[in-house]
């Protein structure tokens, strides 16, 4: 019996008063709060999306080029003698975009165009443009999406001249690079892109480009 009552006495000063457990739990309320102040989780969801815009813009980036290799020309024109530019343009979602139901893209230099999303995937339904397989349609279709931040392109059409794949950044610090490598009126950009500083370049609403 008095094992017993001993054992309940240790068991009773061992225990966490009311009192104790309020004090710890605010104490982890206020670390907390502390932690999110610091890091500014909106800043951080942006830069994760910024790195996935990024990431997508090299994959299409990348496929484009591989297509080149292998063709011996870019996907919007028919031919290696046609070295046409590609003027600004977004890759879904904009009005400038000839559409098809299936997949909205922008078109070759045919009459009746190929699709460059097709021909740099895995064509299209009724088999009249084939595609390379540079990537998978489901990188074509999650780029394409009406709720994604859509990318865009563009190309002088000038010797010597590279293929720029943009998207609009959502994080302050990419945002503020985009900015600064605009310069003054978009002065801060390579030669080969300057063609497209009224767009790239818009006041507050400055886009990262790749390469």
């Amino acid at each position: 019996m008095k094992q017993k009552t001993f054992f309940s006495k240790i068991k009773a000063q061992a225990a966490f008063t009311m009192i104790e457990l309020l004090i710890v739990i605010a104490i982890l309320g206020i670390l907390a709060v502390a932690v999110l102040a610091a890091i500014n989780p909106i800043e951080q969801i942006n830069r994760g999306r910024d790195t996935g815009s990024r990431s997508d813009s090299e994959q299409l980036l990348s496929a484009i080029d591989r297509f080149y290799a292998y063709k011996g020309y870019y996907p919007w024109v028919t031919n290696p003698n046609d070295d046409s530019a590609l003027p600004w343009r977004g890759v879904a979602g904009d009005t400038e975009i000839t559409t098809t139901p299936s997949i909205p893209a922008w078109g070759d230099n045919l009459t009746t165009p190929c699709y460059i999303l097709d021909k740099i995937s895995n064509g299209n339904e009724d088999e009249s443009c084939a595609g390379t397989n540079e990537v998978k349609r489901s990188f074509v279709d999650k780029i394409t999406k009406s709720d994604y931040n859509h990318l865009r392109v563009y190309y002088s059409g000038e010797q010597g001249s590279s293929l720029y794949v943009c998207f609009k950044p959502q994080s302050g610090a990419m945002q503020k690079d985009a900015a600064d490598r605009c310069g003054v009126a978009g002065a801060g950009l390579p030669a080969d892109l300057a063609g497209a500083k009224d767009e790239v370049c818009a006041a507050g609403d400055e886009y990262s480009c790749l390469p």
